[in-house]
């Protein structure tokens, strides 16, 4: 499969880390793109599992019955504001479609009757966001630390977060799919 061109870098877009990116938060990281225009973007990776306790006003635990909610580390900036990623298209005027089946925003109430609905939608509760000023992703996509692929509801709810890198390479094919078999020590090689 052709490398897509940064032109084709819009809201919605995953951005899949290039192997040159091998330590940090970015190592592996799948971000989807929430916003992208000339002022700059910002994304959410999708693929990093954080383990924290919520504080009771905002989810109480003991109502916590969907399986389908899950922690995710949103990026390295404000790690202590968290944005909703779900599936539900019920609110509209509060929520911004970023591709087939994934929303973001919601409110409190929202998250509420979500969490504690054992066949509600699914979530992922992202804690911080990845932020690029103007210019600034298109330079780190040119010198190829990223790859670019359509977002899809499939891998941000239903591929495990620790094979999503790894299956979206195999899906774009050819050259992506033999990265896609670098061990992730490369002392195990």
């Amino acid at each position: 499969m052709e490398s897509i061109p940064y032109t084709h870098l819009t809201k919605g877009s995953f951005l899949i880390a290039s192997p040159d990116i091998d330590t940090g938060i970015y190592f592996r990281s799948v971000v989807i793109v929430c916003e992208h225009s000339a002022a700059g973007s910002f994304g959410l990776i999708i693929n990093k599992n954080l383990d924290v306790e919520l504080p009771e006003e905002i989810v109480n635990v003991k109502e916590f019955t969907n399986p389908n909610v899950q922690i995710r580390a949103g990026g390295p900036i404000q790690p202590n504001q968290m944005m909703l990623l779900h599936s539900s298209d019920h609110i509209p005027d509060q929520t911004l479609k970023l591709c087939e089946g994934v929303f973001l925003g919601g409110d409190l109430q929202f998250l509420q009757e979500t969490v504690s609905d054992p066949s509600g939608p699914a979530v992922r509760l992202c804690f911080g966001y990845c932020g690029w000023g103007a210019g600034q992703l298109e330079r780190e996509f040119l010198s190829g630390n990223w790859f670019l692929h359509p977002g899809s509801a499939k891998h941000v709810f239903e591929t495990p977060s620790d094979k999503i890198w790894q299956s979206i390479l195999r899906e774009m094919g050819g050259k992506y799919a033999t990265l896609s078999m670098i061990p992730e020590d490369l002392n195990l090689n």
